[in-house]
């Protein structure tokens, strides 16, 4: 079975920090990429960071054009935990963050792409 559990959100004042944790089990997310998404209410799911999963091993990331220079995707791989950190947060950053397995090997934008999801953490910036 695979199982994809986030954590790690809360309420936090713009220009502060959170840190995402994805912890996953199962041979396809040991095998293939994951990523980050993010949904706001009545926005639809959007991209927000993608790291290769070859064997835990991989070195590439890719990052929406809205979080470059603030957020760093990275992941553990003695536990086969992924994280995403995120400075200087912005009220714009306010959604559900969901962790998510690609299809695949290596990072793609569309969500169409990521077959197992986790159920989804808040992520609130406000003032």
């Amino acid at each position: 079975q695979v199982q994809v559990v986030e954590s790690g959100g809360g309420l936090v004042q713009p220009g502060g920090s959170l840190r995402l944790s994805c912890v996953a089990s199962g041979r396809i997310f040991s095998n293939y990429a994951m990523g980050w998404f993010r949904q706001a209410p009545g926005k639809e799911r959007e991209f927000v960071a993608g790291i290769v999963g070859i064997n835990w091993i991989g070195g590439s990331t890719r990052y929406a054009d809205s979080v470059k220079g603030r957020f760093t995707i990275s992941r553990d791989n003695n536990k086969n935990t992924m994280y995403l950190q995120m400075n200087s947060l912005k009220p714009e950053d306010t959604a559900v963050y969901y962790c998510a397995t690609n299809r695949g090997r290596y990072v793609t934008l569309d969500s169409v792409d990521y077959e197992y999801w986790g159920q989804g953490t808040q992520v609130t910036v406000s003032s």
